[in-house]
């Protein structure tokens, strides 16, 4: 085959380069397949193993929070129960010999301060975990001084008793807040390798959809270079392809775009595009 001035292949010799390649690309293409089938056979099981583990988790979690919040509502009525217990001892001097600690920090105000915080500030864990350690603290002192007044004042008793349903209903709530978190921070791991695998698989997929695809269209292709080469650019397929390359030459659309043109629906009076004549 003879070449124009300055090494450029000729047409025909770029026709069978090109078949070269197609024949190439189908002949390689059973061997892509059933690779990538073999990966996402392998795979798939890892993934939907990730997934349930971690839907598992997640189930955990919201059990957990239910639970929890479910245990808070019930410890709040208490609370606003032992303010009005509060204000009537404290009406009867029944809590007049407070010690100079509790007269000036009194435990439902602090306990409501941590609860407002609790429910309308965005807290992190860590910060959640300080606020739930100084109502635990003051559950526990405010226990130890009503201990040694019990006797003193039968009024108390009530308040006592209701003092200790509402610190078991927080102790309980704060448990399943410390188990929730634990089992959302061990769960992070198992959550990002769900995402890489679900990332990896889609991959996989979307390589496996497009081999298949060209597989389909490669007989066709080798057929059709074939064609080019063994009849030149005179007639067949050789023939409209050495058309389609002169109207593009002279200005004119290849023809998949005139394809895509038919294609859409052009709106009335709207303009054509110009042609190479700007060239």
């Amino acid at each position: 085959m003879s070449e124009v001035e300055g090494g450029v292949p000729t047409p025909l010799q770029l026709a069978e380069s090109l078949l070269a390649r197609r024949i190439l690309l189908r002949d390689a293409l059973p061997g892509v397949i059933r690779t990538l089938q073999a990966e996402e056979d392998s795979i798939l099981p890892k993934l939907r193993r990730s997934i349930d583990s971690n839907e598992k988790s997640n189930k955990e979690v919201a059990r957990l929070k239910k639970e929890r919040n479910e245990l808070r509502d019930k410890a709040r009525p208490k609370l606003a129960k032992l303010k009005d217990l509060r204000a009537s001892i404290d009406e009867s001097g029944g809590m007049i010999t407070l010690e100079p600690k509790w007269a000036k920090e009194r435990l439902e105000e602090k306990i409501t301060e941590i609860e407002n915080k609790i429910e309308t500030q965005a807290l992190d864990h860590k910060a959640e975990g300080s606020l739930i350690a100084a109502r635990s603290k003051l559950l526990k002192e405010n226990e130890m001084w009503l201990q040694s007044r019990k006797e003193s004042n039968p009024a108390v008793v009530e308040y006592i008793a209701t003092r200790k349903e509402m610190s078991s209903l927080f102790k309980k709530a704060d448990k399943k807040h410390a188990a929730m978190v634990d089992l959302s921070e061990k769960g992070r791991p198992n959550y990002s390798k769900r995402v890489a695998l679900e990332q990896e698989y889609n991959e996989i997929k979307k390589q496996l959809s497009r081999a298949i695809g060209l597989e389909v269209q490669s007989d066709a292709s080798v057929k059709y270079w074939e064609e080019v080469v063994k009849n030149g650019f005179d007639k067949g397929a050789g023939h409209d392809l050495l058309q389609n390359s002169r109207r593009v030459r002279e200005g004119g659309a290849a023809s998949f775009a005139t394809k895509d043109k038919k294609l859409k629906s052009p709106k009335k009076g709207s303009k054509g595009a110009k042609g190479g004549e700007e060239e």
